[in-house]
């Protein structure tokens, strides 16, 4: 996919934004474990950064996917998982399906704001007894009039202790697991709602991660985004822009990851020579930055198989596990190269190392992209 000279304007925006906005204040972030999101997605929303694939009615820009992946590609610059992932949910995980299929209703009350930077969105799928594993959610609302009322808890879920509002998964009949469910917008002053205790992750710890209770949660139908029992399949496709999101903007920092490495090994010497000399080390980092050019390429060919038929689950899934698989690698062979300084809270591999570990299970395990792949190659079930 080639890229236009409006694409270059909104990286660079983007770009500039993350390294001024982002990057300065991420180790003090992550020192606090909390991101500031209201006052950050203020900013963003004042650039209107927080719509850029939303429909221009509700304030969105109303452009095409490719630009949606040059803002997750861009917002790498920033070289901070935690806050890339948080406006991730806002922008491709919590909203997509709230833009497409929302009523003008519900888009007035909670889109126009998260697009605005007003509102933090976040979004409910996963629970105790299924994250990767949608069919298994037992979170029920059974109907009270005009209303549903729910019960159950969701885990897992990222900007919940901020949270304005959940876009949640939830069973609304008896039926078949893939028909019985409905995507429910559940503001988070809802009475019976609760946000239970932060989670201590291995990383990410600026983004804030917190299961959340429903008891006896009270919201008028009309919180349901389109019709109900098509939440799932609702939640099928916004997974698919959350696994493109998720792998094009981990390219920036494993490009920098490589840069980082060279650099390092350039000034360290060992038995009389720069370590860079070692051809070992210079032939596995030119591998690693093939992989990581090669997994660029598929990302940007699922963004335009996306835009010229609507789906790109095959493609996206396999970005998603490539993604995971290279972050780990790359973090692990790199920080090999650093030596003892490698090991150090404050090494910039270090943090990839323990930031990168989630790709590989958040947004769907590595598992489950293999299964969806090998249904799409005719071996699965």
């Amino acid at each position: 996919m080639k890229l236009n000279e409006e694409h270059k304007a909104l990286y660079d925006t983007v770009k500039n934004f993350a390294i001024n906005e982002i990057k300065p204040y991420a180790e003090d972030w992550e020192k606090k474990e909390k991101i500031p999101l209201h006052e950050l997605f203020k900013k963003m929303g004042d650039l209107d950064l927080l719509g850029i694939t939303k429909t221009k009615d509700v304030g969105g820009m109303g452009l095409d996917y490719s630009y949606g992946m040059v803002f997750a590609e861009a917002l790498g610059h920033c070289l901070d998982s935690s806050a890339v992932y948080s406006i991730g949910v806002q922008t491709d995980m919590a909203t997509p399906a709230l833009d497409r299929f929302g009523s003008d209703k519900l888009k007035n009350e909670f889109l126009r704001p998260a697009i605005r930077g007003d509102y933090v969105g976040a979004i409910a799928v996963s629970e105790h007894t299924g994250g990767s594993d949608v069919a298994s959610l037992k979170s029920f609302a059974r109907k009270d009039g005009d209303d549903y009322i729910i019960n159950g808890q969701k885990m897992w879920i990222t900007n919940a202790t901020q949270a304005d509002f959940f876009c949640a998964l939830i069973n609304t009949s008896d039926g078949h697991p893939h028909k019985n469910k409905s995507l429910i917008i559940i503001p988070a002053n809802t009475p019976g709602l609760k946000i239970g205790k932060k989670i201590v992750k291995l990383g990410l710890k600026s983004s804030d991660t917190a299961p959340i209770y429903f008891d006896d949660v009270r919201v008028p139908q009309e919180y349901r985004i389109g019709l109900e029992g098509e939440g799932f399949t609702m939640q099928m496709q916004q997974f698919q822009e959350e696994r493109i999101f998720l792998s094009a903007s981990c390219l920036v920092m494993l490009d920098e990851s490589i840069k980082q490495t060279i650099d390092y090994c350039k000034d360290r010497k060992a038995f009389g020579g720069k370590i860079i000399d070692n051809q070992f080390i210079q032939f596995k980092l030119a591998e690693l930055q093939t992989e990581i050019e090669s997994l660029r390429s598929l990302v940007y060919r699922a963004c335009e198989e996306f835009i010229e038929s609507g789906d790109m689950t095959y493609l996206a899934s396999m970005a998603k596990l490539k993604s995971g698989r290279l972050l780990r690698e790359t973090a692990d062979t790199c920080l090999q190269y650093w030596g003892g300084m490698g090991f150090t809270w404050e090494n910039p591999l270090a943090k990839l190392y323990r930031d990168g570990r989630l790709m590989s299970i958040g947004g769907g395990t590595d598992e489950i992209m293999l299964k969806i792949i090998c249904k799409h190659i005719g071996i699965g079930k």
